[in-house]
C-alpha cells in the first residue's frame, strides 16, 4: 500500500525522541534546484529554528507541518502537487532534518488573452509590456513573473500618460488535473494626459533660465521618464540641495496635468583646500573658491591656487551655462603656471575661450587659446643649470583647439567594466599672431575589464604627433615627453624623450606610450597591482621605447581611488633606481 506524504513523516519512532532536550534545527532540502530549494527553506517554519532552542515537542509539530508548508511554498512557482517526505535524527544537541521534495509536474500557461484600448496599444512602451505578458505562454506559471508582467503593463500605462488606466479583468485560471493555466487580462486605458504648465518653486533663478532644463513642451504627452530626466538635469546642475518633480494629479483636468518643481538652493559658495602629494608635482597645498552661481542666469565662477614643490598655478574659470538637450556652456579662463620638471622650466600665462556641448554622444569642446611665456628645456643630461646645451626661449602662440571625449563605466567610483577616449587637435595654421607654426593631434584611451571575481585588467595608450618647422619655439607644454605616473612608470615625470646634440632631453614631435596592468583586490577597498609600461617621445621615425615595470597598492578611500606604485626601469643600462608614483583620482 502506498503511503501518503504525511504518513511518510509520521511513521517515525517518536518514542526514541528525547522529550526534554533543547537544541537548534539543521535543515537540509533535496530533490529540487536551487531556486525551489530556497523557496522551500524560506517557506517552512523549521528553518526559523536554526539558531533557536527547540524542544522535542516543537520539533514534532514543525516536522508534521512541513509537507503542507512545502506545497504552499512551491505553489507560486506553478507546482501544485508537490510532496515531501523526510527523516529526522538528533546529532549531538542539534536536530538534523532532511526533506526530500518531489515537485511534480508544473502547471503551464497554455493561453494568454490581453485586451487594451487601441490608442494605448500603439504606444511602444506599452506594446513592449504587453509582449512581456504574451511571452508567458508555454512557460510554467510563476506567480512572481506573472505579477511582474501584469504590473509592468499598468506601470507603462501610467508612465506614458494614461493616468486613469485601470485593470478590469485579471484572471489566471488553473486546471490542476491537466496542469494548464489560462491568463485573461483587460485594461481600460482612458484618456491620455498632456503636459500643462511647469511651476518652479523657491528658485533663485529667473524662470526663463530654468525653462531651458525642461525636456518637453506644453501640450506634449505626459511621460514619467521625461520627469526623471528633468530631475536628473536639475540635480546635475549643482544649484540645488533639494529637487522634487511632482505631477499635480489632484488638479489634473481636461486631459492636462501641471508639473510642480520644488527646489531648495544649495550652498552658494564652496571653499576647498588642504595639503596634497603627487609624484609629478611633489608636496604642496591647494585652495579653491567656487561660486555655484553669481547671478539669476546661473553663471558660475571657479578659482584655484596650487603651491607645490615643482608646480605653482593660479587659475580662474567663468562659465555661462546654456541648459538644454546639448548641455551647452561657454567658458572663459585664465591660468598662470610655473612648472619645474627634471627636464624643463616654464612660466606661462594661458587665456582660454571655448564652447562645450554634447555632440552625437561625445563631449565636444571648440575654442581658442593664447599661450605666452618663457621656458628653459634640456635640464636633464648636462652638468648644472648653466651647462652648455640648455635651450631657452620666449613665445606667444594663438591657436584654436578641438577636443572630443567620451567615457562609459558601470560605477563612477570603482569601474569594473568601462572605457574612455579623448581626441585633441590644435593648430596655429591661419593665425597671424603666433611666434611658431604648428599642428598637433593627441589620442588617449583607457579600457577596464573585470575578470575572475576581484580582478581587473587595465589597458592604457597615448599617441600624439606634431607638425612644425619651429620646434625650438614651442614651450614644454606643447612638446612630447614620456615618463611619470600617467606615462612610463619607473621614470621621473617627463624625464625621457629625444635629446639634442649635447645629450639633453628636449622633447619630441611624436609620442607613443602603452600600459598593461592587472589588479587583484583582497577586500572591497584594498588591492594590489602589477604593471608594465612602455613608450617614449620621438622625432621622425627614431622610436626607441623605454620600459618600466613594478607593483602597486590600491585603496578605494572615502575621497576616491588612491594608487601608490613602485616602478623600475627595465633593460636600460643608463637608468637605475626605484621610483614612487602616487595618483589620486577616478578610474576614468
Amino acid at each position: 500500500m502506498r503511503r501518503t506524504r504525511r504518513h511518510g513523516l509520521l511513521l517515525l519512532p517518536w518514542f526514541l525522541v528525547p522529550t526534554i532536550a533543547q537544541a537548534g534545527i539543521v535543515l537540509t532540502v533535496d530533490g529540487v534546484d536551487e531556486n525551489l530549494r530556497n523557496a522551500v527553506v524560506s517557506g517552512v517554519e523549521l528553518s526559523q529554528y536554526a539558531a533557536r532552542d527547540v524542544t522535542a515537542a516543537q520539533v514534532r509539530r514543525l516536522y508534521e507541518n512541513a509537507p503542507d508548508e512545502v506545497q504552499a511554498a512551491l505553489r507560486p512557482y506553478g507546482y501544485y502537487e508537490a510532496t515531501a517526505t523526510g527523516d529526522m535524527r538528533q546529532v549531538g544537541k542539534d536536530w538534523q532534518v532532511t526533506l526530500h521534495v518531489v515537485p511534480g509536474v508544473p502547471v503551464k500557461v497554455t493561453s494568454v488573452n490581453v485586451e487594451i484600448d487601441e490608442e494605448a496599444g500603439k504606444v511602444p512602451a506599452i506594446r513592449r509590456a504587453v509582449r512581456g505578458i504574451q511571452n508567458l505562454k508555454d512557460q510554467p506559471l510563476n506567480d512572481g513573473v506573472y505579477d511582474g508582467a501584469r504590473d509592468a503593463v499598468s506601470g507603462a500605462l501610467t508612465a506614458t500618460g494614461f493616468l486613469d488606466a485601470r485593470i478590469v479583468t485579471r484572471r489566471a485560471e488553473v486546471n490542476r488535473a491537466e496542469h494548464t493555466a489560462a491568463v485573461n487580462l483587460k485594461w481600460e486605458a482612458g484618456r491620455r494626459y498632456r503636459y500643462g504648465v511647469v511651476r518652479f518653486k523657491n528658485s533663485q533663478f529667473r524662470e526663463d533660465f530654468l525653462d531651458r532644463y525642461v525636456p518637453f513642451k506644453k501640450g506634449d504627452y505626459f511621460s514619467q521618464s521625461q520627469l526623471l530626466e528633468l530631475q536628473q538635469a536639475l540635480n546635475g546642475a549643482d544649484y540645488f540641495a533639494v529637487v522634487n518633480v511632482i505631477p499635480d494629479t489632484d488638479d489634473a483636468k481636461d486631459g492636462t496635468i501641471d508639473i510642480n518643481v520644488e527646489l531648495a538652493p544649495a550652498k552658494r559658495t564652496i571653499y576647498t583646500g588642504g595639503p596634497f602629494f603627487g609624484t609629478d608635482t611633489g608636496a604642496g597645498l591647494r585652495g579653491g573658491i567656487e561660486k555655484r552661481w553669481i547671478n539669476d542666469r546661473g553663471h558660475k565662477w571657479k578659482n584655484e591656487l596650487v603651491l607645490a614643490q615643482r608646480l605653482k598655478t593660479v587659475s580662474t574659470l567663468y562659465q555661462i551655462p546654456m541648459p538644454g538637450p546639448n548641455q551647452r556652456s561657454f567658458n572663459f579662463g585664465a591660468n598662470f603656471r610655473d612648472a619645474n620638471t627634471v627636464t624643463s622650466k616654464s612660466r606661462t600665462v594661458q587665456l582660454v575661450a571655448n564652447e562645450t556641448r554634447l555632440w552625437h554622444g561625445w563631449t565636444r569642446t571648440i575654442g581658442v587659446n593664447v599661450l605666452s611665456g618663457t621656458f628653459t628645456v634640456g635640464k636633464r643630461g648636462g652638468e648644472g643649470d648653466n651647462a652648455e646645451g640648455l635651450e631657452r626661449g620666449r613665445s606667444t602662440l594663438l591657436y584654436p583647439e578641438v577636443t572630443l571625449s567620451r567615457k562609459k563605466g558601470d560605477n563612477p567610483t570603482f569601474v569594473r567594466n568601462g572605457w574612455s577616449l579623448t581626441l585633441t587637435g590644435r593648430s596655429t595654421a591661419g593665425t597671424l599672431l603666433s611666434d611658431a607654426s604648428f599642428s598637433q593631434v593627441i589620442g588617449d584611451a583607457k579600457w577596464i575589464h573585470s575578470f575572475w571575481g576581484r580582478n581587473r585588467l587595465i589597458l592604457r595608450g597615448t599617441a600624439g604627433k606634431i607638425w612644425t618647422d619651429n620646434f625650438s619655439d614651442l614651450p614644454p607644454q606643447l612638446r612630447f615627453f614620456a615618463g611619470g605616473d600617467r606615462s612610463v612608470r619607473g621614470y621621473d615625470f617627463e624625464s625621457i624623450g629625444p635629446r639634442n646634440a649635447f645629450n639633453r632631453v628636449i622633447g619630441g614631435e611624436g609620442l607613443l606610450v602603452g600600459s598593461t596592468e592587472v589588479e587583484h583586490y583582497f577586500t572591497r577597498n584594498w588591492g594590489m597591482a602589477a604593471f608594465v609600461d612602455a613608450g617614449n617621445a620621438f622625432t621622425g621615425t627614431d622610436y626607441s621605447p623605454r620600459v618600466g615595470a613594478g607593483l602597486g597598492v590600491r585603496w578605494l578611500s572615502p575621497v576616491g581611488m588612491i594608487r601608490a606604485d613602485i616602478g623600475v626601469p627595465v633593460g636600460n643600462k643608463n637608468e637605475h633606481g626605484i621610483h614612487l608614483h602616487v595618483v589620486i583620482g577616478p578610474d576614468l
